[in-house]
């Protein structure tokens, strides 16, 4: 009888996987925001608990596979973030006919100098990354 429940007891847990794991996020997030009052630093909350969460996965505390689900549904349903956004367009339609131009143009040099930067500090990991198995490589000679 014991065997009949497992499956039962399997996609339950299965089921409450996803939101136990966007709590956990939340809950990270109002934890990083009573650091960040409390320390008084200077970072917002999300870049802190984003930082704790990497601590977190790489101390091994917390398995990765166990908040792949929760993220990979966020992911999925990020439209749903951007519907205010869409709205504004809609509604400021004049301003985009008008200033449209300088809008697109921030934008498009914006984008640009932040996937420069990004192109940049992995170029600059990687090579750093070759030279230290070089360098492993050659203590181990």
């Amino acid at each position: 009888m014991a065997l009949a429940l497992r499956p039962q007891t399997a996609g339950r847990l299965q089921r409450l996987q996803v939101p136990l794991q966007v709590a956990l996020y939340a809950g990270m997030f109002i934890a990083s925001e009573q650091l960040v009052e409390w320390l008084h630093l200077p970072l917002p909350a999300n870049i802190v608990g984003m930082l704790l969460l990497l601590a977190l996965i790489m101390l091994r505390v917390l398995p990765l596979n166990w908040v792949k689900a929760g993220s990979a549904w966020l992911l999925a349903e990020m439209l749903l973030f951007f519907v205010p956004a869409v709205v504004a367009v809609v509604n400021y339609s004049q301003l985009l006919r008008v200033e449209g131009w300088r809008i697109f143009l921030v934008i498009a040099i914006s984008t640009i100098l932040v996937l420069s930067a990004t192109a940049l500090v992995v170029d600059r990991v990687y090579r750093f990354e070759i030279w230290l198995a070089q360098r492993k490589q050659a203590r181990h000679e």
